[in-house]
């Protein structure tokens, strides 16, 4: 056994939290996708002010960014391209071809491969991190939109809105499933942190259906209300939480019995998009037409003062240390902080017109 004297243990304690320090000292950086002007903002979250603007042309609408948080990919669905973006210089690498209408991105939870959705081929096409190269693209159903993978890393589930299905794919050879029946319109899709349920909303019948990831056999469907186009779940995987853009509400479903609660109204019209904090205490709705975002205690269900910030709201993301919420405003053109612990809005961030994605580093 190796024997470290006194002198050399405290060097070694204080390399460690000088490199604690310095990892503390690194912002948080969130990426908006502007999609008319073909740019990317990065936004400093210490500070809430926007980057420089990084110009990848193509129509950006989606964002995703690698576990280790050095790296964003940018979905671009006018060029069919994906772009990735290195997160400490801002600086943006070559375009990777990935069919004719890219619409939706995942990254597999060891950041070794990126998942893109091609609604234009139905198909989804991986990208090694590794070589940022395009392998053979995977054939799914019509209309492929969305995409989650589970926290192993061993499956991708790709929602096809137009054949009212989902698709398995396997991680470790790339190959696709039988695709499982789910409604006539899909639209939204989240998997439990335990990695044991897929939940689908239907939009068009105003449900939820769950998948169980160990069969892929989808179980019977849960109605929740008109419009279901959102979910989020908490982080210890007992309730899922989903908008209904036609009901003004949130409807709470528990897991263990799949059962839905009572609505939650979250305001006039318009829930469009869902987050909830890393301490699975408070989740967040945005609501487009309303333009404000509701906290609601997911100990009770009940929903606190809602925050106006504008019509328009699209997006919603929480930062990983909990402290505050992202929201994108389409219309405006603007991100606005929330800070989660006083729950008021600070001043919006110019992020360039119509911006449709965001997503923040890890």
């Amino acid at each position: 056994m190796p024997v470290v004297d006194g002198a050399g243990a405290a060097a070694a304690a204080s390399a460690r939290a000088k490199a604690a320090r310095a990892k503390a000292a690194v912002p948080i950086v969130g990426y908006v996708a502007s999609y008319p002007s073909g740019t990317v903002t990065s936004i400093n979250t210490t500070t809430n002010t926007a980057g420089e603007l990084v110009g990848i042309g193509g129509g950006p609408d989606a964002v995703a960014i690698t576990p280790n948080g050095q790296t964003a990919y940018v979905v671009s669905s006018e060029s069919g391209t994906v772009t990735p973006i290195s997160t400490a210089s801002n600086h943006a690498g070559p375009a990777i071809k990935v069919g004719s209408g890219p619409d939706a991105i995942a990254i597999t939870p060891n950041g070794k491969t990126v998942y893109v959705t091609d609604s234009a081929s139905r198909s989804v096409t991986p990208i090694s991190t590794a070589t940022n190269k395009a392998g053979p693209a995977i054939n799914v159903g019509r209309g492929p939109d969305a995409i989650v993978i589970t926290p192993n890393g061993r499956t991708a589930y790709v929602i096809n809105s137009n054949s009212g299905t989902v698709t398995p794919i396997s991680t470790a050879s790339n190959k696709a499933g039988r695709a499982i029946n789910v409604g006539s319109g899909p639209d939204a899709i989240a998997i439990t942190p335990n990695g044991k349920t897929v939940y689908v909303a239907d939009y068009a019948a105003g449900a939820v259906i769950p998948i169980s990831t160990a069969s892929n056999k989808a179980g019977r469907a849960i109605k929740v209300g008109s419009g279901a186009d959102a979910i989020a779940i908490t982080p210890n995987s007992q309730t899922v939480y989903v908008a209904g853009n036609g009901t003004g509400a949130v409807t709470p479903i528990r897991t263990a019995n799949n059962r839905a609660g009572r609505a939650i109204r979250v305001g006039r019209f318009g829930p469009y998009a869902i987050a909830i904090t890393p301490n699975g205490r408070t989740a967040y709705v945005a609501s487009y037409y309303s333009g404000s975002v509701t906290p609601i205690d997911t100990r009770t269900n009940r929903p606190g003062r809602a925050i106006n910030i504008g019509t328009g709201l699209t997006q919603i993301v929480v930062s990983p240390n909990g402290k505050a919420v992202y929201v994108l405003n389409l219309i405006a053109g603007t991100v606005t902080p929330i800070r989660v612990l006083t729950g008021v809005a600070v001043a919006p961030i110019n992020v360039g017109s119509f911006p449709y994605a965001i997503a923040v580093t890890p």
